[in-house]
């Protein structure tokens, strides 16, 4: 009776953890990143991309291996909120970012004109393969439409590299927002004494898809200033989750574990709540 009792006592204060899959910890090869959305948060995401492949080639990793999926030209509204120029009115949104980043960066990551839907999985679904999958879209529809090519891809490479493994989602409103990390499935975790793990992190809309449905406005009239689209989002909200969420993942590499799976961010209040790997726990109890 007291080894039981001294057992649950040692599981009450371990501490709850996602151990980053191995394989993206040690690749032979570099990791294949998919983001998805060149506006606001992922003109911002791609700088912060660029550094974390930086940092990981001179610490010895192969790095990332990124493509970029818009099919959104730059126009003005953009510019200020998001990082383009004038020079780049017209531009594809992921030809102009990504063009900028390999000549300061030296990568040669590509860029997709492409929506990133089932259409263009059905059609090439090598595009949409990648281990890593970040998505900074404005809609829930194409959140649902990503998630649903990410399963359905999971599946078409089980024991293939590009077998999607993570999923980060970025969604705001005009002044809060939220990032919020997923597994695709299972990721074997490594046996440990010392932290309970967590090998299944539920994906942002099977967790909170019901909310997300009844948030969704549905206004999607094109802002026709910038003046108009800083009435929609903050000048800062972006950036602000851009920025903890590259650091979210920048320790899922160098650290190799996670307590956290993401965060809620309230800019207007300045308030940052995290969102820990041990709720993933309550949430597949409640499921």
């Amino acid at each position: 009776m007291k080894k039981k009792l001294k057992n649950r006592k040692q599981l009450s204060v371990m501490r709850t953890v996602h151990f980053t899959d191995k394989a993206l910890l040690q690749p032979t090869n570099p990791i294949g990143v998919n983001l998805i959305g060149a506006g606001g948060t992922g003109s911002q995401m791609l700088t912060a991309l660029a550094r974390i492949n930086h940092a990981l080639t001179a610490l010895g990793h192969p790095g990332l291996s990124l493509r970029v999926f818009d099919d959104d030209p730059v126009e003005r509204p953009n510019l200020a909120r998001q990082l383009f120029t004038t020079a780049e009115l017209g531009q594809y949104k992921a030809e102009a970012l990504i063009d900028r980043v390999n000549r300061f960066f030296g990568t040669n990551w590509k860029a997709v004109t492409e929506r990133f839907d089932k259409v263009l999985y059905l059609r090439n679904n090598e595009l949409t393969a990648a281990e890593i999958t970040i998505c900074c879209v404005d809609t829930v529809a194409a959140r649902f439409g990503i998630a649903e090519v990410l399963k359905t891809t999971e599946s078409h490479y089980p024991n293939r590299r590009g077998r999607p493994l993570y999923c980060m989602d970025f969604g705001n409103s005009r002044d809060t927002g939220q990032v919020i990390l997923s597994t695709i499935g299972t990721i074997q975790q490594p046996d440990s004494k010392k932290f309970h793990t967590v090998p299944s992190l539920p994906m942002v809309t099977d967790e909170f898809g019901d909310t997300m449905l009844a948030s969704e406005t549905t206004d999607d009239t094109p802002s026709c200033s910038l003046a108009q689209a800083l009435r929609k989002q903050d000048l800062f909200i972006n950036t602000a989750l851009a920025g903890m969420g590259s650091s979210l993942l920048w320790n899922f590499f160098s650290e190799g574990m996670l307590m956290n799976r993401g965060f809620f961010m309230n800019l207007h209040d300045f308030r940052t709540q995290p969102l820990t790997v041990a709720s993933a726990l309550h949430y597949q109890k409640a499921a």
